[in-house]
């Protein structure tokens, strides 16, 4: 069995929602799951491991063009990956959001991708579809790893 390691945040329990669903398909695809959602787990931890960061778009007003770039509510997760330097085992981050808000789509990841240095690997829409889910997690299998790390935290220990 592999596994793959999630740091995320979610406040509307979208983001949680989709983690779930894509935990419950890799687990067809022999890879466990051990997901850190830093709202829930808010103090952070050493991560010596590598992960994948899923971060929902919060910006403050605007239009994601000209302005609107403000980020809100989701800096925990920048405090976690700030933390002992947990962003340099960050392999990639996967953005979310409403369509319907344009420019800002995905758009706070994709900060975070830049101001990380990760790679900004897809996105999905709201709680993701079920093609969503089959999408993303193929692209996953390639970050899954052999044997669990013991430096993960197990946030239900």
């Amino acid at each position: 069995m592999k596994h793959l390691n999630i740091l995320y945040i979610s406040l509307s329990g979208n983001t949680t929602n989709f983690v779930e669903r894509l935990t419950q398909h890799l687990a067809t695809l022999d890879v466990c799951v051990h997901a850190i959602n830093v709202k829930a787990t808010p103090d952070p931890k050493p991560l010596d491991a590598p992960f994948v960061s899923f971060l929902p778009a919060f910006l403050k007003g605007g239009n994601g063009v000209n302005n609107g770039y403000t980020e809100i509510l989701t800096g925990i997760l920048a405090d976690y990956l700030v933390y002992a330097d947990n962003y340099k085992r960050c392999v990639g981050i996967i953005g979310s959001g409403n369509r319907n808000f344009n420019k800002q789509f995905a758009l706070t990841a994709k900060q975070y991708a830049q101001r990380f240095g990760f790679p900004y690997l897809t996105e999905f829409e709201l709680r993701g579809s079920e093609n969503e889910i089959v999408r993303i997690g193929q692209m996953l299998l390639a970050y899954a790893q052999p044997t669990p790390s013991a430096a993960w935290p197990n946030p239900e220990a």
